[in-house]
């Protein structure tokens, strides 16, 4: 039986370890005992109690394995797909690092590495999607629209999420790159809102977020934009505290000790923020694909809705982001896709094969892209 190790045991890493366990020997380390302990309680996996930001420790757990599956906080990423490249072992991360990913390209095809990064459902699935037909016909305009949010709106800022805060915050003070007219236009986090209605839910508001990310230069499309969907209002309490500099990184000295307030804010949030175990919440993507396809226009549109399981009490938000991960794993554990050095999802959707046999994998989970054409 082929091992796994799974590096973090947060609400996605769990989903991921879970389902993986299923087929496959796994392991799964982080410094959290008790969620460790809550994990090998219901699945059989094996636990390992570690200080993730340890190279050493990464390679001595991670030596004997056949994948390493990244699931640590983003502030993380980088540093460990570097050091499970550098152990030659192959990769597949969802921790969504800030890093250039290609940077690592030239080390992974040294060491015969497979790596692919962003492997979650946005970006991820977004990429995948749009990395299929961008094989398929002539794109000329893509959007995503995605988030995840409570089904209770509570009071002040009606948001809850299975991220840490600090990576939630990333993407409100991150700025957002976009294409427009070809080229690569910079535009502020939470800027240009509109509001896009959702069936079951009804009115979200959406604003630019920097989820392109590989987008950027691995595909030529001359419009292309992304955006993150929360209930009407959020973006404007978030704008207030971003003003008034609540995230802000740079250290302040507060009687004699140093700290950055995006950090005190994040540890703030974390109670606001805290999905409970049980709490009903959702995930929607909406994506569209247009262009020409065998010389006519042509238009694709994807749905994704998904919600709390109350079987496996799993989030919709570790569901979609875990499974897609785990369907990649899976193609890079059976050999579907064994292409060297940095991968991002699009390169694998624009295989025909691997694209039905993941869109199939998350359908067996429940997980369903449902799609339209004009």
């Amino acid at each position: 039986m082929k091992k796994v190790v799974v590096l973090g045991c947060g609400m996605v890493g769990s989903v991921i370890a879970a389902d993986l366990s299923k087929n496959y020997e796994v392991l799964v380390a982080d410094k959290n005992k008790k969620n460790l302990q809550k994990l090998s309680a219901k699945y059989s996996v094996k636990t390992f109690v570690a200080d993730l930001s340890s190279k050493a420790t990464i390679t001595e757990i991670t030596k004997n394995c056949d994948l390493v599956i990244g699931a640590v906080p983003g502030f993380m990423g980088f540093e460990t797909v570097k050091t499970v490249i550098e152990n030659h072992k192959n990769i597949v991360d969802i921790s969504f690092f800030p890093e250039d990913a290609f940077q690592l390209d030239d080390l992974a095809k040294r060491n015969n590495v497979v790596a692919v990064v962003d492997a979650g459902v946005a970006p991820g699935m977004s990429n995948f999607i749009l990395g299929y037909h961008y094989q398929q016909m002539q794109v000329e305009k893509f959007e995503c629209f995605v988030g995840g949010l409570p089904f209770v709106r509570t009071l002040p800022l009606e948001y809850k999420a299975p991220f840490s805060p600090v990576d939630v915050l990333e993407e409100y003070t991150r700025p957002a790159r976009l294409i427009e007219n070809g080229k690569i236009t910079v535009k502020p986090a939470l800027s240009e809102p509109e509001f896009i209605e959702v069936e079951n839910i009804g009115t979200l508001e959406a604003f630019n977020t920097d989820g392109l990310r590989s987008l950027l230069r691995t595909v030529k499309i001359p419009e292309m934009k992304e955006k993150t969907l929360r209930y009407p209002g959020h973006i404007e309490k978030i704008k207030l505290l971003r003003d008034l500099g609540f995230f802000k990184i740079d250290k302040l000295e507060i009687n004699g000790k140093k700290i950055r307030p995006i950090d005190l804010t994040s540890r703030l949030l974390i109670s606001q923020w805290k999905l409970q175990e049980t709490e009903p919440e959702f995930t929607v993507m909406i994506i569209k694909i247009s262009g020409m396809e065998n010389g006519k226009p042509r238009k694709y549109v994807y749905h994704l809705f998904d919600r709390y399981d109350t079987k496996t009490g799993f989030s919709s938000m570790a569901r979609t982001t875990g499974f897609a991960c785990t369907s990649i794993a899976e193609l890079v554990l059976n050999g579907d896709f064994t292409r060297k050095g940095i991968s991002p999802p699009e390169f694998i959707g624009k295989r025909e094969n691997c694209f039905f046999k993941v869109l199939d994998y998350q359908k067996q989970r429940n997980i369903i892209y449902q799609r339209n054409s004009e």
